[in-house]
């Protein structure tokens, strides 16, 4: 679609750069909007007694697919998008698709029962990289445009390259504490439970056998 067609569309009347507004609201509209589910996510797991069914192997997923978002995340904050960053924001988000089945799976096939609320929550969790993905990919589609040219001409096509606008210290260090809270406190709480109801499992299987041993004896 061209520039004038794409202008047409348009509301009449109004004055708003698609490109401003579709970059404020994937930095403060769709980002901070991840952090609820994800919270959510938590708590339903919680209400489940993960650390008594699906127990470290589901919570030590949930670790790996917020680092499968996490990276890609990170590194759009702080670089230009260019052929190397979409590679990295494409390959991200189809792992953490992958990786989101393999969650679910795990879930399922252990005594944790998955309620329809929680599956719910995860159609947010995997619709967002999507959402923040296309947005990404219309707001720089001559970046799309030298991907599938395999980057050339442009010689930084396949390096990082440093924001020329870099976001600012407060919002950065804004969205780190939002991580901090809602991701990492919450998930790294929630790896400590099951890695101790782990080791409590594990004693008491030691000290049924060591009893049973002495009354065999």
């Amino acid at each position: 679609m061209s520039r004038d067609r794409a202008a047409e569309i348009r509301a009449p009347g109004s004055a708003v750069d698609v490109g401003d507004a579709t970059t404020r609201y994937l930095l403060y509209g769709l980002l901070p909007s991840w952090f609820a589910p994800g919270l959510a996510d938590w708590v339903m797991h919680r209400r489940t007694r993960i650390e008594d069914t699906a127990g470290t192997k589901e919570s030590l997923i949930h670790s790996l697919m917020m680092t499968e978002v996490g990276i890609p995340i990170a590194l759009t904050l702080r670089y230009e998008v260019n052929p190397l960053l979409l590679s990295v924001q494409l390959a991200g988000a189809a792992v953490h698709e992958a990786t989101a089945l393999w969650d679910v799976r795990t879930a399922v096939h252990s005594e944790r029962e998955v309620k329809p609320i929680e599956q719910h929550i995860h159609s947010f969790l995997e619709s967002l990289p999507f959402a923040a993905l296309a947005s990404l990919m219309c707001l720089h589609s001559d970046q799309v445009k030298s991907l599938l040219r395999g980057g050339r001409p442009d010689p930084n096509a396949w390096r990082l390259v440093p924001r020329r606008r870099p976001l600012s210290r407060g919002y950065l260090a804004g969205i780190g504490v939002a991580i901090g809270t809602c991701v990492a406190l919450p998930y790294g709480e929630e790896l400590l439970r099951c890695r101790r109801a782990a080791r409590a499992r594990r004693k008491q299987a030691e000290d049924e056998a060591i009893w049973q041993a002495g009354k065999g004896d």
